[in-house]
């Protein structure tokens, strides 16, 4: 048994070693997973919360695609990603990241962000890159295509971070003494408002 920090890396080398034909393609890949983290930066009131856990709970999106097809198939992870985020009616933002903040493996990224008015901030809820062939460099995952045998690309997001879109229902949701449940979730919880 592992402690992760996402379920990118272990659903991604599903696929290590492995050569797809071009017309398998893409794999997509969903995964729930518990996610465990060390989390950086400063302590105190600001961070307490459903903020920043070292543990929290996520789903992952993971598909690997050929380079033609992977800044389409990008595109279509983040409207997944906002459609998710509309249904649950939240206020968001899609944030197209400069350089200096993208991690060192992604090629473009975006991060979705959900405000919280009762913390008076953005949280962000999802990340989708786009690693182009970074991972499958190293994990030798390669598309045969007629004759060649060319690196896939991998794509990857997170939809969603469930603590801070929990935050985020719960805060943007309170009137007086009740918090109203999303129409899209009562036929989950079975009813429609928290009272106190």
């Amino acid at each position: 048994l592992y402690l992760i920090p996402t379920a990118e890396v272990p659903a991604t080398n599903i696929f290590r070693d492995v050569i797809l034909n071009e017309e398998d393609l893409p794999k997509s890949i969903t995964s729930f997973s518990p996610c465990f983290r060390r989390e950086a930066g400063s302590y105190g009131a600001h961070v307490r919360g459903l903020n920043r856990l070292h543990q929290f709970d996520k789903v992952e999106i993971v598909q690997i695609q050929n380079k033609d097809n992977s800044s389409k198939t990008l595109d279509e992870m983040c409207d997944h990603v906002e459609h998710l985020i509309k249904l649950l009616e939240l206020p968001y933002r899609k944030i197209l990241l400069c350089a200096g903040d993208l991690g060192f493996s992604a090629s473009i990224t975006y991060d979705f962000e959900v405000y919280a008015p009762g913390q008076k901030k953005w949280l962000e809820c999802s990340s989708v890159s786009n690693f182009k062939t970074y991972q499958t460099n190293r994990m030798n995952i390669k598309i045969r295509t007629n004759k060649e045998k060319n690196l896939a690309h991998t794509l990857n997001g997170s939809a969603l971070a469930l603590p801070r879109i929990v935050a985020a229902i719960l805060e943007n949701n309170q009137e007086n003494n009740e918090i109203k449940i999303p129409d899209i979730l009562q036929p989950y919880t079975g009813f429609n408002k928290i009272t106190r």
